[in-house]
């Protein structure tokens, strides 16, 4: 079997390819705007399409992986992302940029639930450590995507930018087929797919949960660059904002999950870090010209959610093929909630003329999340959801 850290270190190089595609977009958008000419409502598609794909595509993983095997099919669902992230940087027309982007869409959801499935076939013993280790790489890629998406686009060419990160990121799938080496008897095919489980209260919880913090985090990634460029800022600068949004938070994103297991139950742990996404929203909308320290607070508010949350699968399923189908619906139910995230955003700013409506509504949403983490008991996470 191979060697967990081979698998902690090829869930995190792999990972690195799953969000660039989304994540470099923000930055972006002024420059995709005005060569295309899209309104705001229509470029938030860029954003939602894939999000959304993240969510209709989650449940397709876990039988894509009963058939090739984990290994391949994260692979193939890399290959994917990476293949129509070129195209869609050498497409000419608006109507095709948005085929290639369900394209890319489809890799990145398909490949959803993947990796807690890899986690629980290959490092069951330590399952913080391996979901830390994907978030950890998702977060990472964000990172770089946003800081270096304008750099790139020299002259402007956005389409140069998105060539260089799909490129790059064919060394993702290299790394993920070096270290993480088959082994027939780690495929799931002897535990077929799970069917998902629409009646658990607690999988409608993880939902929700999920859900709320996607909205707080595409919404930001979306348009945070282009609220700051309305307000006079450089598209460098405004850039900039999503970049440490990703980059601070990546310290919790990949720190906690170590100690998580030690500091008790989810519920607090969630809590404190939903609250404190609160007060960094709301003190972004009354204090902008501090705008990169609330962002930063922001960030590691986040950054601790996402890996949280993505461990609840692993706490209250079992077996590989039933952390799958609990992941996947997870991502399913979701994803669909905040892929109306980016273009509510959006159209918010086209029906009011400016985007303090879209920033109250982000301050909404994370009130909404802190409340809702709040139902989180210890013994609704013992009981579990049965097998189906």
């Amino acid at each position: 079997m191979t060697t967990p850290i081979r698998v902690v270190a090829g869930l995190f190089l792999a990972s690195l390819a799953l969000r660039p595609q989304i994540l470099a977009i923000g930055p972006l958008l002024p420059l995709i705007r005005a060569d295309l000419g899209l309104p705001a409502g229509v470029a938030g598609l860029l954003t939602t399409i894939p999000v959304l794909c993240m969510g209709v595509f989650a449940p397709i993983g876990p039988r894509v992986a009963a058939r090739l095997g984990t290994r391949t099919a994260f692979a193939a669902c890399l290959s994917l992302i990476v293949g129509f992230g070129l195209l869609r940087a050498l497409i000419p027309s608006t109507e095709l940029v948005l085929a290639a982007t369900l394209g890319v869409g489809v890799g990145i959801g398909t490949a959803g639930a993947i990796p807690s499935m890899v986690v629980s076939q290959r490092i069951a013993q330590r399952p913080a450590l391996g979901t830390g280790a994907y978030a950890g790489g998702i977060v990472a890629g964000s990172t770089l995507a946003a800081a270096f998406a304008v750099p790139l686009a020299v002259g402007g060419d956005w389409r140069r930018a998105l060539a260089i990160i799909s490129l790059v990121s064919l060394a993702s799938v290299a790394a993920w087929l070096v270290l993480v080496r088959g082994d027939r008897a780690l495929r799931p095919r002897d535990s077929p797919a799970r069917r998902l489980p629409w009646r658990n209260v607690t999988a409608w919880l993880l939902i929700l949960l999920f859900g709320l913090q996607s909205i707080l985090f595409y919404g930001i990634v979306s348009w945070l660059p282009n609220i700051f460029v309305e307000r006079g800022w450089s598209a460098d600068s405004a850039g900039a904002l999503v970049a440490v949004f990703n980059g601070v938070g990546l310290t919790t994103t990949i720190g906690l999950p170590l100690v998580a297991d030690r500091l008790g139950a989810r519920r607090p742990q969630l809590t404190l870090a939903s609250a404190v996404s609160v007060g960094a929203m709301a003190m972004l909308i009354v204090a902008p010209a501090l705008a990169f320290v609330w962002i930063g607070v922001l960030g590691l508010a986040l950054g601790a959610v996402f890996p949280l949350v993505l461990t609840l699968p692993l706490d209250v399923a079992g077996d590989p093929a039933e952390v799958g189908s609990v992941a996947a619906l997870m991502l399913l139910g979701g994803y669909i909630l905040s892929s109306a995230g980016p273009v509510a955003l959006g159209a918010a700013r086209d029906l009011t003329g400016d985007f303090s409506a879209s920033l109250v509504l982000l301050l909404a949403i994370a009130v909404v999340l802190t409340v809702a983490c709040t139902a989180l008991a210890p013994a609704r996470l013992r009981r579990g959801i049965p097998a189906i």
